[in-house]
């Protein structure tokens, strides 16, 4: 993302209402715009979320980010596929677990999932195959617990996201032979209430080149928002994208099934 896309979504936080400026990608922080973007969003009294993969923390050039998220107020959420490490490396590379465990302990350090400072941390799990997630507030129970023991890392709270059939995963599934049995378990298990609460009603993606989407998800599709609707965050509409129809396809099951999914974690207990 150029400075210039930095300024538009700046612009936007700036003349409207939004309260809440979520950051993502596979690790957000390596841009050279990030931080200008934290600064900005939170002089003017933004919330910011920064969607961490952990390892970004212990890599050179980026140990100060703990620091400096705290000093920001930065609600993070990270990525911990398990509270094993063997899941967690399966799932994501030899490794990854041990340097999560680390990067974890640094935010514990300046504060971060202590009541007492303000500082939230949340997890995220999500299923290693092609099945649904388990009840989010069992699994947070079972993290915090596991998590303390072995570990003595303490967190703010879980998030539970089913897998989306897209990308690397689609792939996943396409090569072993899975995919159509998966679309069938999330078509089997769609719950209409979890409807009310898909984030696409509430939110805006805007890519690095500042087109917008009605999700990640649609993002990564590149599915931008149905036309005429502004197509860029330069060109933003709040009224025109309030009212707006949501671009949908079979990968919405994924954030309707069962307790739902989203970016805040299932939708319904």
């Amino acid at each position: 993302m150029s400075r210039a896309t930095a300024q538009s979504c700046i612009d936007v936080l700036d003349r409207g209402d939004i309260p809440v400026l979520d950051i993502t990608g596979g690790a957000p922080e390596m841009n050279p715009q990030f931080r200008w973007l934290v600064e900005q969003a939170r002089r003017l009294g933004r919330h910011v979320i920064d969607r961490c993969n952990l390892t970004i923390l212990l890599a050179p050039h980026y140990e100060d980010l703990p620091e400096f998220l705290a000093r920001h107020k930065v609600e993070i959420v990270a990525s911990l596929p398990c509270y094993s490490a063997a899941n967690t490396d399966r799932q994501r590379g030899d490794g990854v677990f041990e340097k999560s465990i680390a990067a974890l302990r640094r935010l514990n350090d300046v504060g971060y999932g202590k009541p007492e400072t303000g500082l939230n941390l949340t997890l995220v799990y999500n299923p290693i195959g092609p099945s649904l997630p388990p009840a989010q507030e069992g699994l947070e129970a079972d993290y915090r617990r596991e998590l303390s023991a072995r570990y003595g890392i303490v967190f703010t709270s879980l998030f539970t996201i089913t897998n989306m059939p897209i990308s690397r995963f689609l792939d996943d599934l396409v090569q072993s032979g899975k995919y159509r049995q998966y679309m069938e378990t999330l078509i089997a298990a769609f719950n209409p209430t979890t409807a009310t609460g898909v984030m696409c009603r509430t939110m805006l993606s805007v890519g690095w080149d500042g087109r917008l989407y009605d999700c990640d998800f649609n993002q990564m599709l590149d599915l931008e928002l149905a036309a005429p609707l502004p197509r860029h965050i330069r060109d933003f509409d709040k009224q025109a994208i309030s009212d707006r129809g949501i671009v949908t396809g079979p990968h919405c099951y994924g954030c309707t099934a069962g307790s739902g999914s989203g970016c805040q974690g299932a939708i319904v207990p």
